[in-house]
C-alpha cells in the first residue's frame, strides 16, 4: 500500500470516474486504474463498485476512503513541519474567499503579497463560507477568509477587521432625507437582500431582529450580486445595505445615496479561518499580516456592534 494509490481512491471517490479522476491526478487512466486493481487485490476487498454509473463506494469501500483521507492529510503536513521548522514561507496554498469580500479585499493587499512571498503559489477560490468549512474539513483548502463568528469547533478564526454596514437609500426612498439611519428605521419588507447561500444576508436579517418569512410584500428579490443590489435599489425598488469596503468603489455621483448609522454601528467580523490542525501556520501569519498592513488605513471605525452571520431562531 502506497500514498499514490491512497490519493488514486480519493480522487474517484471524489470524481465517481476513473477517467476523470486520472486527468486531476496527472496520470493515464490505465495507470491510476491498474494501482486501485492492485490495492484491492492485496486488501482482499472492492473499494468501488465499477457496474455502477457513476462509480460508488461499496461499504468497505466509504470506511478505506474515511480512513486514507485521514492518512493522506497526516502525509502531506509531513513537508508542513519540515518547512515550519525552517521558516520557510512557500508552496502551493489554497484560500477559500466569500463573495462579498473577494472583489474590495483582494485589490488591497493581493499584488503586494505574491511580490514580496514569490515562492508561494496562491490558489483562489470564491465560495460560500458553508463551502470553504467544507473544504477546509476535507483538506481541500489550507484557510479561508469569511465572515465570523462561526461557532465550529474544528474551526480556528483569526480576526482581520471589522466592516461597518452602511445604507443605500435610492431619493424616492422614506428615508433618503435622513442624515443618518438606525436599525430601528430598517424594514425586512423594503430591503434588497442577496440570495439564500450569502452570510451578509443573514447579517442583514440579524441587523433587522427578524425572519425573511416575515416579509408579506408584493415585491421581494434577493440577487447574487451586490451590485445587482446597487442598481434596483437607484431603480427606486428598495434599499440596501453594503459592506463598507463596498462604498469606497462606487460609481462617481453614488456617495449622496450612503446613509452611515448614528451612534454605535452595526459591522460584520472578517476573520482568516482555518482547520484547529492546520500546519502551515508560518503561510497563515504572512497573510494576515499582509491584510493588516493594507486594512487599517481602509477602515477606521472603532465604535461598532459586530453582527454575526449565523442565522437566528426566532420565535
Amino acid at each position: 500500500m502506497t500514498i499514490t494509490q491512497l490519493k488514486y481512491l480519493l480522487s474517484v471517490a471524489e470524481h465517481q470516474n476513473f477517467t476523470t479522476a486520472a486527468e486531476h491526478s496527472f496520470v493515464t487512466q490505465p495507470t491510476l486504474s491498474m494501482q486501485i486493481q492492485k490495492l484491492e487485490e492485496e486488501l482482499g476487498v472492492l473499494i468501488f463498485n465499477r457496474k455502477k454509473k457513476p462509480v460508488e463506494l461499496t461499504p468497505i469501500g466509504e470506511r478505506i476512503i474515511a480512513q486514507a483521507k485521514l492518512i493522506v492529510d497526516e502525509s502531506n503536513r509531513i513537508q508542513d513541519i519540515v518547512d515550519q521548522q525552517k521558516g520557510f514561507i512557500g508552496g502551493e496554498f489554497r484560500l477559500g474567499i466569500i463573495p462579498t469580500v473577494m472583489p474590495t479585499l483582494l485589490p488591497l493587499f493581493l499584488k503586494a503579497f505574491l511580490n514580496k512571498y514569490k515562492t508561494v503559489n496562491l490558489v483562489l477560490e470564491e465560495l460560500t463560507t458553508e463551502e470553504i468549512i467544507t473544504k477546509l474539513s476535507d483538506g481541500h483548502l489550507d484557510a479561508g477568509i469569511a465572515a465570523t463568528p462561526l461557532e465550529n469547533n474544528i474551526i480556528k478564526e483569526s480576526v482581520l477587521y471589522y466592516e461597518p454596514f452602511v445604507g443605500f437609500v435610492s431619493e424616492n426612498h422614506r428615508l433618503y432625507q435622513k442624515e443618518k439611519i438606525n436599525e430601528e428605521d430598517l424594514d425586512i419588507s423594503d430591503l434588497l437582500l442577496l440570495e439564500d447561500g450569502h452570510c451578509f444576508k443573514d447579517n442583514i436579517i440579524n441587523i433587522c431582529k427578524t425572519d425573511i418569512s416575515s416579509n408579506k410584500e408584493h415585491f421581494n428579490l434577493q440577487s447574487g450580486s451586490i451590485e445587482t443590489l446597487i442598481k434596483l435599489s437607484k431603480e427606486g425598488l428598495g434599499m440596501t445595505l453594503l459592506p463598507y469596503l463596498h462604498t469606497l468603489d462606487l460609481k462617481d455621483g453614488d456617495e449622496k445615496y450612503l446613509r452611515n448609522f448614528e451612534g454605535t454601528v452595526p459591522a460584520r467580523e472578517i476573520s482568516l479561518i482555518y482547520h484547529r490542525s492546520q500546519l502551515k501556520m508560518q503561510l497563515i501569519d504572512a497573510l494576515k499580516k499582509s491584510i493588516d498592513g493594507v486594512i487599517r488605513g481602509a477602515i477606521a471605525f472603532h465604535d461598532v456592534k459586530i453582527i454575526s452571520p449565523l442565522q437566528k431562531k426566532r420565535g
